[in-house]
């Protein structure tokens, strides 16, 4: 199908983006596309104004910014997948990051547009959950911060305000830490019916900590908070139990592919899968 008729802008810095932005009545951003343009094929979304972000400078980097590594929101999944810096100091959303789509989709998309979209069954939210990571955001009165924790709050909508532009993804560091990302496909799309990112901390043998996200079960990934703390302080032999926690009292999603019997079931397996290889990993 063709989408319905639009206005197009291509600004080449980020104070002209935002003043398009707080311009326009109803102006939609472009990143990578993957989301945004098939949407708008099929109908389901008619913006009258796109402000395409491709062409400002600065907005695609990662960097050693101290206790966390800063992601540039235009920063590509194949970049992500393939870099040395976090492969070494946060592997987890590198490992993420492969998981997405195909190579076409991995050299397009980027990852300010995945977490901006909210898709539930994106791979993303999973990873910065359990990271505990920060989304910064953009407007004309300037910089806000965005916990993790608060930026998924409903399908297909974030905490992003309609005025702001995000602009960087800060993700901690996890030496010390074993790491894991655990994704049940679906077959024809690739996302995820289940995803599950977990980070480990041991002591003595024992659990110290774990943090937990799950994506692909609800309207909106979210931390398995009471798996968490079934594990804090116990030994290995306690993952199996506390996985069964991870679907918890979320009101899970039901499809053709996926009743949401069958999604709480998957959360479960791909919890205690992703909870024994982060355990392995912190082990090593």
């Amino acid at each position: 199908m063709i989408p319905a008729a639009f206005e197009y802008e291509s600004p080449r810095t980020l104070g002209e983006a935002l003043a398009l932005l707080a311009s326009r009545a109803d102006a939609k951003l472009l990143a990578g596309g993957h989301s945004l343009l098939p949407a708008m094929k099929l109908r389901v979304a008619a913006p009258a104004t796109l402000i395409d972000l491709g062409r400002i400078a600065g907005l695609s980097y990662l960097r050693d910014a101290g206790p966390h590594i800063a992601i540039g929101a235009m920063t590509t999944h194949a970049e992500i997948a393939g870099c040395d810096l976090l492969h070494a100091a946060s592997p987890l959303l590198a490992e993420t990051a492969a998981h997405i789509g195909d190579v076409q989709v991995r050299n397009r998309g980027t990852i300010g547009g995945s977490l901006a979209h909210a898709d539930p069954a994106a791979d993303y939210p999973a990873a910065i959950l359990a990271l505990d990571a920060e989304m910064v955001a953009m407007s004309e009165r300037g910089e806000r911060i965005i916990p993790a924790r608060k930026f998924f709050t409903g399908l297909m909508t974030s905490a992003l305000r309609p005025n702001e532009i995000l602009t960087e993804v800060r993700v901690p560091k996890t030496g010390g830490a074993g790491t894991a990302y655990k994704k049940f496909h679906h077959p024809a799309s690739g996302f995820a019916v289940v995803g599950v990112a977990a980070v480990v901390k041991l002591r003595r043998g024992n659990i110290e900590s774990a943090a937990i996200g799950i994506t692909g079960v609800g309207m909106h990934a979210y931390r398995a908070a009471a798996v968490e703390a079934a594990l804090r302080g116990k030994p290995l032999s306690a993952i199996s139990n506390a996985a069964e926690k991870a679907a918890g009292k979320v009101e899970a999603l039901s499809d053709s592919y996926a009743s949401a019997e069958y999604r709480r079931h998957l959360a479960q397996v791909f919890t205690r899968r992703a909870l024994e290889a982060a355990a392995k990993a912190a082990g090593k």
